[in-house]
């Protein structure tokens, strides 16, 4: 009988990882003879443990805070990957040690589902934050084909960055400026940690936001936003950063054990009952 085949999810601390409850909902569906563990590794233990992942009976892993930089320089990168400067996902190819970051995919196929035809005739996005979860966005949006991505983040300088590296669809502006730029943006995106639990709201007025907007959260901690619950008090479409943590974990999944997972209402009720329940 061929080996049991495993991945994993590896951080620094990994204890709040959901990874698991996804992967392995997915296995048990799907009858594998596969498993999908947590691993707390350290800074300083990272690089050994991912270039001996086969010996440690792994076909592959997702990465997590603080380790995604440090993935991307220790492996081969995609085309994703580098333009995001992280990697959140690794598999073995013929003995390398393959990467791409899935939070790109699992991005855009959260807004595919939770707002079909989002981007229909859709010309500008208003993209809140310049972190690495901003690259991801707007390394999406731009392969989607948005014209015009107005980038708004409190420092200059990480903001200046992302510009230099998309080009000059991305434009920059300032958090004064919001007001002023809301009725150009069909797609408003919160990439900041402002209105997770335990973090400073996000107080932001989105009655300036054209009526068939659609507004967006990173945040999944709370599920309900203050500013998604502000879009919907608007009658905008709101989407949540819950189907991105589902979404992007479907393309490690597919890699590492050969098919191509589903993201049902079942695995989102199992996940958001775990969320609630801690």
């Amino acid at each position: 009988m061929p080996p049991r085949k495993a991945a994993c999810v590896i951080g620094w601390p990994i204890g709040h990882s959901r990874s698991p409850l996804i992967h392995n909902y997915w296995i048990k569906q799907h009858g594998l003879d596969a498993e999908y563990r947590r691993e707390a590794v350290p800074p300083e233990q990272f690089g050994d443990f991912i270039t001996h992942l086969a010996a440690r009976g792994y076909v592959g892993a997702n990465v997590t805070v603080p380790h995604k930089e440090t993935a991307l320089a220790l492996s081969e990168p995609d085309e994703r990957a580098r333009a995001v400067g992280a990697a959140n996902t690794l598999w073995l190819d013929g003995g390398r040690l393959r990467s791409t970051n899935t939070d790109v995919e699992g991005f855009i196929g959260n807004l595919d589902a939770a707002a079909p035809g989002w981007d229909r005739g859709q010309q500008c996005a208003l993209v809140l934050g310049a972190g690495g979860g901003a690259r991801a966005v707007v390394f999406g949006l731009l392969q989607r084909g948005i014209g015009r991505i107005l980038l708004v983040n409190r420092t200059a300088e990480r903001a200046s960055a992302l510009r230099t590296q998309f080009g000059d669809r991305v434009m920059l502006a300032r958090w004064s400026d919001l007001d002023s730029l809301m009725p150009e943006a069909g797609l408003l995106v919160n990439t900041t940690s402002l209105g997770m639990a335990d973090q400073p709201p996000l107080t932001i007025d989105l009655a300036r936001l054209p009526a068939n907007a659609v507004v967006s959260d990173l945040v999944y901690v709370p599920l309900e936003t203050a500013l998604l619950a502000a879009a919907r008090l608007r009658g905008l479409r709101a989407v949540d950063g819950l189907g991105m943590l589902l979404h992007q974990a479907v393309g490690g999944f597919q890699r590492w054990f050969g098919m191509r997972p589903q993201v049902t209402e079942a695995l989102r009720a199992q996940v958001e009952a775990d969320l609630i329940s801690k």
